[in-house]
Protein backbone atom coordinates (compact mmCIF):
# COMPACT_ATOMS: atom_id res chain seq x y z
CA UNK A 1 0.00 0.00 0.00
CA UNK A 2 1.33 3.17 -0.94
CA UNK A 3 -1.42 5.54 0.43
CA UNK A 4 -0.55 7.87 3.57
CA UNK A 5 -3.18 6.62 5.64
CA UNK A 6 -2.56 3.05 5.52
CA UNK A 7 0.40 1.36 6.36
CA UNK A 8 2.56 -0.05 5.35
CA UNK A 9 4.26 1.83 2.03
CA UNK A 10 7.43 0.76 2.79
CA UNK A 11 9.79 2.19 0.71
CA UNK A 12 11.40 5.05 -0.45
CA UNK A 13 11.56 7.35 -3.73
CA UNK A 14 14.16 7.81 -5.89
CA UNK A 15 15.11 11.37 -6.50
CA UNK A 16 18.14 12.78 -7.60
CA UNK A 17 20.98 12.99 -5.31
CA UNK A 18 19.16 10.45 -3.18
CA UNK A 19 19.36 6.43 -2.11
CA UNK A 20 16.81 4.37 -2.16
CA UNK A 21 15.84 1.16 -0.07
CA UNK A 22 16.54 -2.08 -2.21
CA UNK A 23 14.19 -4.46 -1.89
CA UNK A 24 10.23 -4.56 -2.41
CA UNK A 25 7.85 -5.28 -0.20
CA UNK A 26 7.55 -8.55 0.96
CA UNK A 27 11.21 -9.03 0.40
CA UNK A 28 12.66 -11.21 3.11
CA UNK A 29 14.94 -9.52 5.74
CA UNK A 30 13.18 -10.47 9.00
CA UNK A 31 14.29 -8.80 12.22
CA UNK A 32 15.33 -10.74 15.32
CA UNK A 33 12.17 -11.28 18.08
CA UNK A 34 12.36 -8.98 21.42
CA UNK A 35 14.57 -6.28 19.14
CA UNK A 36 14.30 -2.50 20.39
CA UNK A 37 15.12 -0.85 16.85
CA UNK A 38 16.49 2.97 17.13
CA UNK A 39 17.57 5.06 14.04
CA UNK A 40 21.83 3.92 13.55
CA UNK A 41 23.49 7.07 15.67
CA UNK A 42 24.43 9.00 12.54
CA UNK A 43 21.16 8.67 11.33
CA UNK A 44 18.02 11.27 11.59
CA UNK A 45 14.43 11.53 10.64
CA UNK A 46 13.48 14.85 9.15
CA UNK A 47 11.13 16.65 7.42
CA UNK A 48 11.17 18.84 4.76
CA UNK A 49 9.21 21.29 4.34
CA UNK A 50 9.87 22.40 0.60
CA UNK A 51 9.54 18.67 -0.82
CA UNK A 52 6.79 18.16 2.03
CA UNK A 53 7.95 14.83 2.42
CA UNK A 54 9.86 12.67 5.35
CA UNK A 55 13.73 12.42 4.75
CA UNK A 56 16.34 9.76 6.27
CA UNK A 57 19.59 11.90 6.45
CA UNK A 58 22.31 9.83 6.19
CA UNK A 59 26.40 10.88 5.91
CA UNK A 60 26.62 11.75 2.27
CA UNK A 61 23.16 10.86 1.34
CA UNK A 62 19.70 11.04 1.76
CA UNK A 63 16.50 8.95 1.72
CA UNK A 64 13.43 9.87 0.94
CA UNK A 65 10.58 8.23 2.62
CA UNK A 66 7.29 7.33 1.20
CA UNK A 67 4.35 6.41 2.17
CA UNK A 68 4.35 5.08 6.31
CA UNK A 69 7.94 4.73 6.27
CA UNK A 70 7.90 7.27 8.33
CA UNK A 71 5.44 6.58 10.40
CA UNK A 72 7.13 3.37 11.51
CA UNK A 73 10.71 4.77 11.93
CA UNK A 74 9.70 7.43 14.54
CA UNK A 75 8.40 4.49 16.65
CA UNK A 76 11.82 2.90 16.84
CA UNK A 77 12.95 4.48 19.66
CA UNK A 78 15.17 1.72 21.33
CA UNK A 79 12.53 1.28 24.16
CA UNK A 80 9.76 -0.35 21.88
CA UNK A 81 10.69 -4.03 21.04
CA UNK A 82 9.58 -5.20 17.47
CA UNK A 83 5.82 -6.56 18.67
CA UNK A 84 5.33 -3.56 20.29
CA UNK A 85 5.82 -1.60 17.55
CA UNK A 86 3.57 -3.67 14.94
CA UNK A 87 0.88 -4.00 18.01
CA UNK A 88 0.48 -0.41 17.89
CA UNK A 89 0.85 -0.09 14.12
CA UNK A 90 -2.30 -2.75 14.26
CA UNK A 91 -4.65 -0.48 16.89
CA UNK A 92 -3.66 2.49 14.41
CA UNK A 93 -4.48 0.37 11.33
CA UNK A 94 -7.11 -2.14 11.90
CA UNK A 95 -6.92 -4.34 8.60
CA UNK A 96 -3.49 -3.70 7.44
CA UNK A 97 -0.58 -6.01 7.19
CA UNK A 98 1.92 -4.95 9.84
CA UNK A 99 2.66 -8.01 10.98
CA UNK A 100 3.96 -9.27 7.32
CA UNK A 101 4.98 -5.93 5.86
CA UNK A 102 6.91 -4.28 9.23
CA UNK A 103 8.95 -6.87 10.89
CA UNK A 104 10.44 -7.32 6.75
CA UNK A 105 10.84 -3.35 6.52
CA UNK A 106 12.46 -3.02 9.69
CA UNK A 107 14.99 -6.03 8.68
CA UNK A 108 15.80 -4.57 5.71
CA UNK A 109 16.18 -0.63 7.25
CA UNK A 110 18.81 -2.76 9.77
CA UNK A 111 20.27 -4.65 7.11
CA UNK A 112 21.58 -1.02 5.90
CA UNK A 113 22.69 -0.23 8.92
CA UNK A 114 19.96 2.72 8.78
CA UNK A 115 18.16 0.93 12.01
CA UNK A 116 20.43 -0.47 14.87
Amino acid sequence: MTTADTPPALGTSPVPGTSPVPGAPGTSSAAPAGWRPALAPAVSLRHDRVRDADLLVLPERVVVLRGSAARILRLCDGDRDLDAIVAELMSRFPGAPVAEDVPAFLGRMRTEGWVR
